[in-house]
């Protein structure tokens, strides 16, 4: 097995499936990691959405319990809407679990991608990530 990086038009990638014997192949081989690496970016923006939606319910469940601790006087105690924060807060933290089960799954992909030593598909990663944070980036602004 090679362990330096090669310039070459074959390679396996990943799978024994992928297996790449052409230069219009390797195109699609890149274009490919490339679409992995920006989708890989564009998931921890979407990680760090959730976070602050977490945030933001996990405010509104502490402001709503110390109303309802301070609200002494009244006989008739809403819990309802704090019980639909806390599963607010749970969808949040569940979907942020599996978005960070994805976000592994594709990075270790990109990493054995990279282990191939083909040049051409590290350099489809390294642009795949630029790309992917120049695009993706800008919309933390927007949370």
């Amino acid at each position: 097995s090679k362990m330096h990086f090669i310039f070459s038009n074959e390679v396996v990638l990943l799978f024994d499936f992928w297996s790449v014997h052409s230069p219009a192949g390797m195109a699609l081989s890149v274009l490919v990691v490339l679409f992995l690496a920006v989708l890989y970016e564009s998931i921890k923006v979407g990680k760090a959405k959730l976070l602050h939606q977490a945030v933001v319910s996990v405010s509104v469940l502490s402001s709503q319990q110390l109303t309802e601790e301070t609200d002494q006087d009244s006989s008739a105690s809403d819990s309802a809407p704090v019980s639909r924060a806390r599963l607010r807060w749970f969808f949040c933290h569940f979907g942020q679990s599996l978005i960070h089960v994805v976000q592994v799954v594709i990075g270790y992909f990109m990493m054995l991608a990279v282990m191939s030593y083909n040049t051409w598909i590290f350099f489809g990663v390294i642009l795949g990530s630029a790309v992917g944070y120049y695009l993706a980036y800008p919309l933390l602004s927007m949370v």
